[in-house]
């Protein structure tokens, strides 16, 4: 083992991290005893102190357990968690979403605060710039008083984009300030992008699983879908791109390349090459939803399809919803060559965006406080979701399978096959737990027996109580 310390982490949470892996990858397996803390010390060149308060979050997550006189053991009731695979498509065809009632019972979760928040997908307050932006949305607002209350231009703030163009190069994308337009959030963007592709009745290629406000927009509109399937490991394979592009008159698509909602799929950048040329060819649309992209746990940003876009056919959406502050509802839109008809929608759905939040986000961006805050954010995702796999473990019953995503910060659980996701939805809702069924990722049944947690939330006892308990609940 070998420890380097990382700018801004703490030594012990390395260390933790480092043990763990090693336990899940089964290098240590239940019973096995580590290393004493002067041993461990010794090793990792870190101080005992370190690796004290490294096994100590170890013995709190349940992975391994003191014994009196004896020393730290890999816990025996430890089991290493397996991995969903990607369910196979059995035959192509169109259907009609028909789940916007669950669905709207599932969206009820948002915003409520009577409910443990591991269904909806946003990030603690704790691990947002709360603080920060607050200052500077009150000195925005107060050094220009009336440009914040006046409308600004229907593409949105001239700064904010600018920034956002600026930091497209990070994902490889070649994006001016005037090739954008600001949103109400993502999903705005989403919604003018299938209004200026589609019309009522037209076929959208989608994958499945897929975010369940996806199904919801391609129900208002009165389109149809086609799903190819998602997997966990590598997100969507081109192949079934190919298939599906020749088979049917796909008028646009809607795809989440980089840790896709809910199976934290990501596509591997070749593979987004080859896609973007598949479709390039038939002519088709892509309309691709980014927002997750920021959200990685590797070394480097995953790139997106519109990094590969040669003829403006890729319409990518993104916003700060994941990672700066879900209630300032900043998204944006490159619509490439559908700029104008985009902007026509937009002009006809809300004019424009809201001023001042556009305006402090511009600052926050400006002022660079945006990557030093990413690092935290990330280091912090992964922190959690690692616990809380963990948790799933321990607690689920036999025959659990969770995703073990390389970013984002949701978690897709198969559960054995009698158990029904929608059922354990409303028992958890009633013990104050919020999750998502799998069976509103799909306009098909094929995720019955899945349901979908966030791990935004700050890990905490409430947290890993509430986890245990929907494991006890899915026992009963």
């Amino acid at each position: 083992m070998n420890i380097q310390r990382g700018e801004g982490e703490y030594r012990y949470k390395k260390v933790e991290q480092e043990i763990s892996t090693h336990i899940e990858a089964g290098d240590l397996v239940p019973g096995d005893k580590l290393p004493s803390l002067r041993q461990m010390s010794t090793n990792l060149k870190v101080s005992i102190s370190t690796v004290s308060h490294a096994y100590e979050e170890l013995e709190k997550r349940g992975l391994i357990e003191s014994r009196p006189r004896s020393g730290y053991y890999v816990r025996s009731e430890f089991r290493k968690i397996p991995t969903p695979s990607a369910k196979i498509a059995q035959n192509l065809e169109p259907h009609t979403v028909t789940k916007s009632k669950l669905i709207q019972t599932a969206l009820e979760t948002v915003g409520n605060k009577n409910l443990l928040p591991l269904g909806v997908v946003c990030p603690s307050s704790e691990l947002l710039p709360t603080k920060q932006l607050a200052k500077i949305m009150c000195a925005t607002i107060r050094e220009n008083p009336e440009i914040s209350v006046n409308y600004e231009p229907i593409a949105g703030n001239l700064q904010l984009r600018r920034q956002i163009a600026f930091r497209s190069v990070d994902c490889g994308s070649n994006i001016t300030a005037d090739d954008l337009i600001i949103t109400t959030g993502a999903m705005e963007a989403l919604y003018i992008s299938l209004r200026t592709l589609t019309r009522p009745g037209d076929l959208v290629l989608i994958q499945a699983p897929t975010y369940y406000c996806f199904l919801q927009l391609v129900e208002s509109l009165g389109l149809r879908a086609i799903e190819i399937p998602s997997c966990p490991e590598d997100g969507i394979n081109p192949e079934d791109i190919g298939s599906a592009a020749t088979t049917f008159d796909i008028k646009a698509c809607i795809l989440s390349p980089n840790f896709n909602n809910p199976d934290g799929g990501l596509t591997p950048d070749a593979a987004k090459k080859e896609i973007v040329e598949i479709l390039a060819k038939k002519n088709i649309p892509l309309v691709e939803d980014d927002v997750y992209g920021d959200l990685f746990f590797g070394e480097t940003r995953p790139r997106t399809f519109k990094s590969y876009d040669q003829d403006g056919g890729v319409l990518l959406c993104s916003s700060f919803s994941k990672t700066i502050a879900p209630g300032y509802r900043i998204g944006w839109l490159s619509p490439g060559r559908f700029k104008d008809k985009a902007m026509e929608v937009k002009a006809t759905t809300n004019v424009s965006c809201a001023s001042p939040t556009q305006m402090a986000v511009a600052r926050y961006l400006r002022e660079a406080h945006f990557d030093r805050h990413l690092k935290r954010l990330r280091s912090a995702m992964k922190d959690q979701m690692g616990k809380m796999r963990t948790e799933i473990a321990m607690s689920f019953p036999d025959g659990t399978k969770v995703t073990d995503p390389k970013g984002g910060s949701v978690l897709w659980v198969e559960l054995p096959s009698n158990i029904d996701g929608v059922e354990l939805f409303f028992k958890a809702r009633e013990e104050g737990i919020g999750i998502v069924p799998g069976a509103v990722f799909s306009t098909r049944d094929a995720f019955s027996n899945y349901i979908r947690l966030s791990s935004g939330a700050l890990w905490s006892d409430k947290i890993q109580n509430g986890v245990r308990r929907l494991g006890e609940l899915a026992m009963e």
